[in-house]
């Protein structure tokens, strides 16, 4: 729950350091090139130092409203915070460049700086944007330059530029190549450093967890478990032992169990009696009243504790507050009342529909009516389409609460499949890449609702071509499934596609309503679908096929 604003945290954090590192170099910069031109060497021959002022200048004026944006938070999104640095950065350094001589400037070289730090915040698509953003204002200053359109800023004349054109552009292409090189190169290095992080985080936690296995099992189990010796004293103590006692380790060490739990002196004079040999004895209930003299009725059960010559050394004594089962049976009748306020849930959207669309109705009116400008006609539409997703929740929600089935009729199913097929190919998940193979039987219906039936094979196939993103193959095929008398009994609908699949571990809950691995979606699709094959006493699974996407089979009772 708390991931997510830790997680700003710890980029508003590297954001502050960037900005604090640009002003230093920008600092470092600013004395280089003074200390440099006071001493008049030859590195920046007639450089005016005026421009380099303007530039630094602005340089640090932009630092200090970064700073701003960031601690009052003006941009919220973080990323777009960072695409403006990065291109003002690119400009200022451009102007850099041609303030120090252009195609001869070393200041070229703050070039991959902006385009590393892009690839850090951005990833390998703001690296690539900042790197095109680079390449074409450098190229741009350089043809400029040598076409002779601007002139550098030092001097009025074109003073010594008799570079030649080979020089130039291959010094045009050397940056632009190496601005996408670096793109790569920071990539593979922030994916490598990611890999690394983790992969040291794992050995890390692998060493501690070695180091303390058996102190780490016994304290994480949330049952209370304690060893005695042969003279019943204790000797270990873990954390839900104390926690159910409400003694620490170091208040019961050594001490007697029976002082502990006066009930357990009839177990453990039980236990002197039984064969040691046994590994497992008996469960006991013993009633306790811990250090917050509160009663409990614990349930413990005794195994002997043996070394490692399987010599008994003492017992293994686990407990439990059965309290807490009190409170899970509690729990679940909660989750009872919560199942039925779920209902009244439903029947309330039910009752929301009715104004709903009594307001859609009065915008179409407006709408109709009113002469509305260009904006308002767009605004109309948004509540429009707004007021079409409410419908939609709601209908799946009413789908889910309340499957009961509306008006049935003969329905082929082939008519219904190829009316979906067709229609599924308008919406935006649709890829051209996709092949479509469809094997339906002629003639086949059965007794159902045309809207529900085609909410079913809608579902399933929208499911299917969104798991193709890079196209496949779409395959539905129909088949009658006989019994013994070879009359007909079920019609099966095998929808299959070649996508990314279905982990194994999530195949038993695809039809848990609310569960989806997709970044949009409700989960409610194929819960849906299950209800209302249900409803028609049908059955559905979902297959996967070694790898190679996922077939759904629908089966529907049919009779001829």
């Amino acid at each position: 729950m708390n991931e997510a604003p830790l997680q700003e945290g710890i980029i508003e954090k590297k954001i502050r350091w960037l900005m604090l590192s640009r002003i230093a170099l920008v600092t470092i910069l600013f004395s280089f090139t003074t200390s440099i031109k006071l001493q008049k060497t030859d590195l920046f021959p007639e450089i005016s130092l005026t421009p380099l002022y303007i530039i630094f200048a602005v340089a640090y004026t932009l630092s200090i409203l970064y700073l701003c944006i960031l601690k009052f938070r003006l941009i919220e999104n973080q990323n777009i915070s960072i695409y403006i640095q990065s291109f003002s950065d690119v400009v200022l350094v451009t102007g850099l460049v041609y303030a120090t001589g252009g195609v001869t400037s070393v200041y070229s070289v703050l070039y991959p700086l902006i385009i590393i730090y892009a690839v850090l915040f951005l990833q390998k698509r703001g690296g690539l944007i900042i790197a095109t953003f680079s390449s074409i204002l450098y190229g741009l200053l350089i043809d400029l330059e040598y076409y002779r359109i601007i002139h550098p800023i030092y001097t009025t004349t074109f003073y010594k530029y008799d570079l030649g054109s080979a020089y130039v552009f291959s010094q045009i292409a050397i940056h632009v190549l190496s601005f996408y090189i670096i793109v790569f190169l920071a990539s593979f290095v922030v994916a490598q450093e990611k890999k690394a992080w983790i992969l040291l985080a794992e050995k890390e936690t692998a060493f501690d967890q070695l180091d303390l296995l058996h102190r780490s099992i016994i304290e994480s189990i949330d049952t209370g478990i304690m060893t005695i010796n042969l003279r019943g004293m204790i000797k270990s103590f873990n954390r839900a032992a104390e926690e159910i006692s409400g003694f620490s380790f170091t208040e019961v060490e050594n001490r007697s169990i029976v002082e502990l739990f006066p009930d357990f002196r009839e177990i453990s004079e039980k236990i002197n009696k039984e064969d040691y040999k046994s590994s497992t004895r008996s469960r006991y209930h013993m009633e306790f009243e811990g250090k917050d003299h509160k009663k409990r009725i614990l349930g413990c059960s005794v195994s002997n504790l043996k070394d490692h010559r399987g010599k008994r050394i003492g017992d293994i004594v686990i407990f439990q507050d059965l309290t807490s089962i009190i409170k899970m049976e509690k729990s679940l009748e909660k989750s009872r009342r919560l199942a039925i306020i779920g209902e009244m849930a439903a029947s309330l959207a039910h009752e929301i529909r009715n104004p709903l669309a009594s307001l859609g109705g009065s915008i179409q009116i407006l709408k109709k009516d009113l002469n509305l400008n260009p904006v308002d006609e767009r605004l109309m539409q948004i509540i429009l389409r707004g007021k079409e997703q409410l419908d939609n929740i709601i209908k799946d929600f009413l789908l889910l609460a309340r499957p009961a089935p509306g008006k049935r009729e003969r329905i082929v199913v082939k008519e219904i499949i190829e009316d979906v097929v067709e229609s599924i190919k308008l919406v935006p998940d649709w890829n051209d890449n996709i092949e479509i193979m469809l094997s339906l039987t002629d003639n086949i219906g059965i007794p159902a609702n045309r809207t529900e039936l085609r909410e079913v094979f809608w579902n399933i196939i929208l499911n299917s071509i969104q798991a193709m993103k890079d196209g496949g193959v779409l395959s539905i095929e129909t088949k009658n499934i006989s019994s013994g008398d070879a009359t007909a009994e079920y019609l099966e609908i095998a929808i299959g596609d070649t996508g990314s699949g279905i982990d194994e571990k999530n195949l038993d809950m695809v039809f848990e309503p609310f569960f989806t691995t997709k970044e949009t979606g409700t989960g409610l699709g194929l819960a849906i679908v299950n209800r209302i094959v249900e409803a028609y006493g049908g059955t559905i699974r979902i297959e996967n096929n070694g790898g190679a996407g996922t077939t759904c089979v629908v089966s529907f009772p049919f009779h001829k």
